[in-house]
């Protein structure tokens, strides 16, 4: 999605870093070196999916031509208008295209000439379009498939991002995606090569879910500039990648290959609507013949790629941005290439070119039988020039980051409740609601242009409004799931503006039920905070106790509730002396006071009186002590100059300075304890306030921060950041999570020609030793920018009221490393899976005649351990549902509570409302069977690695290993109890 500099030039003009690679040599070729290749397929591999590709010539440079079309589901346009054609703002040839039109032309050139092949990705474009063709249509691509000459790469509903994602919607949108393939053409639908051509740096966790997905090889488009001029010298262009230290090899090891071009085709190899290149004329009389000059060109193209890979087989990717809507005028011109430089092997040439697929040059880069380097870290961050990292987008709209956050949480929530209610969920008293429409918003949210906050406002408001929509399905399920569970009929309503203390219902009601639904496989306390009107509230658990809690502005109560079930509170107004809370009083900090604290029976956080910020961090359970003090600053966002042309922007982040400014010297600050919390407000300025938080029995720190609007009054635009300064002595190093899974280990301004923009890292878990610093939000907070950086957006990140104010969490726990895995891992769990809290006025009518009403319910008959995720539960078919379990400790991470070991699990009358009579077990994405998936073998150069023999599957013995994820089909049989287990249930 992302306009750059390196790519998309053949109607921009002169290419930048790629035209002197795309120029005539002078003097004639060097002639192609004599290749001696066995030819043999790698020990223990099958050709299953690769028998329709064309024949090559072992004894020449086969250049594998790649017809693609590269279609962003939401960029500058929504994708509504990409698919359409509609134009909306954007009366220019780069945003015309119709991916309907594309479809269309694609099809009807491929059947006139059967030689001709096809690459197609984004499966959000192709459904909508599939379930719009005729019966007959529909016949002739199902031959073009059957064929291999319509070819699916990838196969997710997007192509995703690799930084601000979480591995869990990855995963997700990616099922849904291959589901589509494997529903309508089956097998031979089912792509075998996994292709990130656009997103803008890559994570290792990626290459470990798409080797788990059962992906032979892995393209990348987007690389940085220095790492590919070193592996291009090196011959390392195409490489084994290993994504998991846990995992045993080959099980994560994915075969990467980085095209040569992004996904651009050669300079004057481009014949689209989109280019500027003259049409191949071989008419031998016309004055505009251009078959020599082409000819030799792009054998010259072919004989320097030859240089840069291994074996007599290169790639060259003859599409961009929404190209083929006029398919015949690139495959005809394609059609007399082809012709013409094979021809010229009667001439003594040493290069036969083919119409070919990913997944044809993948097979034949297998049969070489060669060894691979091994790559073990990830392709982060990316640099397409000196100085112009692209790392802005990590936080550029966080609004939109978060929205994104919370509906994966509230998705998983709607698919769970969809799985233990039964259908009743999806038709009931409220209506009919299901998770299908906030599926596909989720995962249209998981695109590189959507998440990363890269695409226009327009369109970032058209992918909200289609969460929003998503949300309102989902809240009839969930409505009629809790009515089936509970036994009772409620107004059931949820709150989306908690964030900002808005919640009507709370704040008018004398008398009202909290539902608080938690799904998670273990039991969880979590504080609940619900805005309120004046006065003193009782507060009962579900047996009817009272419990603490304090009152307004907000009431605040501590919960528990069972594993993948629900709690019910009721609160009412009452008078003073019959409450059972507590008024929060402000404390004023006294001058001269040497320190002031916040504390609970874990933590201990010590402030600077002086300047109100924090200085020290003390647990009190293990006697450990760290200085550490933290604060806002700002940069002044880049803006273009003589000495640097590169504006920072959606994509770029590039300030003016190398130090930050600070927010303030300190901050005005206000001190509030009562028996649940204490807290520490701190206001930086009039656009940047904090607080600092400490619950009762918790073992972490909480900051909430709100910033802006930011002011631009003075022209400049701003980028903040959240800071926190320790004495520890890293010697540079720190680890951060790939995708929210495993751990990397990284190096501050290692790269030799960078000036300080590559030292942040993706927005996830931030682990220095013993210092955990978790990011629901980035360190870079929040920004708004005056100019475009230039990569195709062409438009400001300047947000409009209500984007200007944004509020987020920063979590800092401090342990020993034995322990500290623990500590952020089952943390980070609970954030990403929070509770969900629904509100009931309550005196709501019975389910149904006789139905007796319950105030706490579990989805389990027994707590899974904690080192065990449910990853996913949801609805399948009419009898079968989706379940993943997950291992969410890495090999040897935990010494303390022995978490990082193996753990088996018993799955026998597990579930309370359903009983599983037989398991399927699926790769990650659920499209094929484990026992039947054989992937391709590679040879790294630390030696062969033979595939692993699949575990039977056993329903009372289902053993997970440090960060494996097992996925099932589970057939089921509904329990005729629909309320399913009442009490809590007991641990495993």
């Amino acid at each position: 999605g992302a306009m750059t500099t390196l790519g998309r030039s053949c109607f921009q003009g002169p290419r930048r870093g790629l035209g002197a690679r795309g120029a005539r040599r002078a003097g004639p070729r060097p002639p192609l070196p004599v290749l001696f290749v066995v030819l043999v397929a790698a020990p223990g591999t099958r050709a299953a999916g690769y028998q329709t590709c064309p024949t090559v010539q072992p004894d020449m440079l086969n250049v594998h031509l790649l017809p693609h079309t590269h279609d962003d589901v939401g960029w500058v346009k929504t994708i509504d208008q990409y698919y359409d054609g509609g134009w909306g703002q954007f009366q220019n040839e780069l945003h015309h295209g119709a991916v309907k039109n594309i479809l269309d032309s694609v099809i009807s050139a491929l059947r006139a000439e059967p030689s001709r092949r096809f690459v197609y990705v984004e499966m959000a474009f192709f459904s909508r379009w599939w379930h719009q063709q005729t019966f007959t249509t529909r016949q002739a691509v199902w031959e073009l498939v059957h064929q291999g000459r319509l070819e699916f790469a990838n196969g997710g509903w997007v192509m995703n991002d690799e930084a601000a994602t979480h591995y869990g919607a990855i995963v997700d949108q990616m099922t849904l995606g291959l589901r589509f393939l494997q529903d309508t053409f089956g097998d031979d639908g089912r792509p075998r090569v996994a292709w990130h051509i656009d997103p803008f740096g890559h994570s290792r966790e990626q290459a470990s879910l798409f080797a788990q997905m059962g992906f032979d090889g892995f393209f990348l488009g987007r690389v940085d500039y220095q790492d590919k001029e070193l592996r291009e010298k090196k011959q390392e262009m195409e490489l084994v990648w290993r994504g998991s230290t846990s995992l045993e090899p080959p099980t994560a090891d994915l075969f990467t290959g980085v095209l040569p071009s992004v996904y651009d085709p050669p300079k004057n190899v481009c014949w689209d609507l989109l280019c500027e290149v003259k049409v191949l004329e071989d008419h031998p009389y016309s004055p505009q013949n251009n078959t020599k000059a082409l000819v030799d060109y792009f054998l010259d193209v072919a004989t320097d790629q030859f240089q840069k890979y291994r074996t007599n087989h290169t790639v060259m990717t003859t599409g961009g941005d929404f190209h083929y809507e006029k398919a015949d005028m690139w495959f005809t011109n394609l059609d007399k290439l082809i012709r013409l430089v094979n021809a010229e092997q009667a001439n003594g040439s040493r290069v036969h070119v083919l119409y070919s697929t990913p997944a044809c040059y993948l097979w034949e880069l297998n049969k070489a039988n060669l060894t691979w380097s091994l790559k073990e870290d990830d392709f982060f961050p990316y640099a397409d020039v000196p100085h112009q990292f692209w790392t802005g987008y990590f936080s550029s709209r966080p609004a939109l980051k978060r929205y994104e956050r919370v509906s994966y949480n509230f998705l998983q929530v709607c698919k769970q409740l969809e799985a233990l209610a039964s259908p009743a969920a999806n038709v009931g008293p409220y209506g009919s609601g299901d998770s299908a429409l906030l599926e596909e918003a989720m995962a249209l949210l998981q695109h590189h242009d959507a998440i990363t906050g890269t695409s226009r406002q327009l369109v970032a408001e058209d992918y909200a409004r289609r969460l929003a929509a998503g949300w309102g399905r989902c809240e009839v399920l969930l409505s009629n799931a809790l009515a089936r569970l509970s036994g009772s009929q409620e107004a059931f309503s949820i709150c989306p503006e908690l964030n900002i203390s808005v919640c009507p219902l709370s704040q008018t009601s004398a008398r009202f039920q909290v539902a608080i639904y938690n799904p998670l496989a273990r039991k969880v306390d979590r504080m609940v905070r619900l805005p309120v009107s004046a006065g003193a509230f009782l507060v009962k658990d579900p047996s009817g106790h009272a419990v603490p809690s304090d009152p307004s502005p907000e009431l605040l109560f501590s919960a528990s509730v069972p594993a993948l079930g629900f709690s019910i509170y009721s609160v009412s107004r009452v008078s003073l002396q019959r409450s059972n809370t507590h008024t929060p009083q402000p404390i004023p900090q006294k001058p001269g006071s040497d320190v002031l604290v916040i504390k609970n029976e874990f933590i201990r956080a010590t402030f600077d009186p002086e300047t109100g910020l924090l200085i020290r961090i003390h647990d009190v359970e293990q006697k450990l002590v760290l200085p550490v003090s933290q604060s806002f600053f700002w940069y002044t966002a880049g803006t273009e100059s003589i000495m640097d042309s590169q504006v920072s922007g959606a994509y770029i982040f590039n300030p003016r300075q190398v130090k930050p400014f600070p927010m303030s010297r300190g901050a005005q600050i206000r001190l509030v304890k009562t028996p649940l919390v204490q807290e520490v407000h701190q206001n930086f300025s009039a656009w940047c306030a904090q607080v600092v938080r400490l619950y009762r029995g918790q073992r972490h720190l909480e900051l909430e921060w709100t910033v802006g609007p930011i002011p631009v009054g003075d022209k400049w635009g701003k980028e903040v950041i959240s800071r926190f300064d320790t004495p520890l002595d890293t010697k540079g190093y720190f680890y951060t999570d790939s995708n929210g899974r495993e751990i990397l280990k990284r190096r501050r301004n290692y790269r030799q020609h960078s000036k300080f923009t590559s030292r942040y890292p993706p927005p996830t878990l931030d682990t220095c030793y013993t210092l955990t610093l978790s990011w629901p939000h980035s360190p870079q907070v929040h920004g708004r920018l005056l100019g475009d950086d230039n990569r195709g957006l062409t438009e400001a990140l300047v947000q409009e009221d209500p984007g200007l104010r944004v509020r987020g969490r920063h979590l800092v726990l401090l342990d020993v490393i034995s322990k500290a895995s623990a500590g952020h891992r089952l943390l980070a769990e609970e954030e990403v899976l929070a509770p969900q809290v629904v509100l009931a006025p309550g005196g709501g009518a019975p389910y149904h005649s006789g139905a007796f009403w319950g105030t706490q319910f579990s989805g389990l008959r027994r707590e899974l351990p904690p080192s065990v995720h449910l990853l996913t539960l949801a609805r399948w078919g009419p009898n079968t549902l989706l379940l993943r379990l997950e291992h969410q400790f890495a090999s040897g991470e935990d010494s303390g509570r022995n978490l990082s070991s193996p753990v088996t699990l018993n799955l026998q009358r597990l579930f309370s409302t359903f009983t599983i009579t037989r398991l399927q077990e699926t790769t990650l994405a659920a499209n094929q069977p484990r026992a039947n998936a054989s992937r391709l073998q590679w040879t790294p150069d630390t030696g062969f690695v033979h595939n692993l023999t699949v575990p039977p599957v056993d329903l009372a013995a289902i053993t997970l290993q440090p960060m494996e994820i097992r996925t099932f089909v589970a057939s089921i049989l509904w329990r005729q109890n629909p309320r399913g287990h009442r009490e809590a249930p007991s641990q495993d």
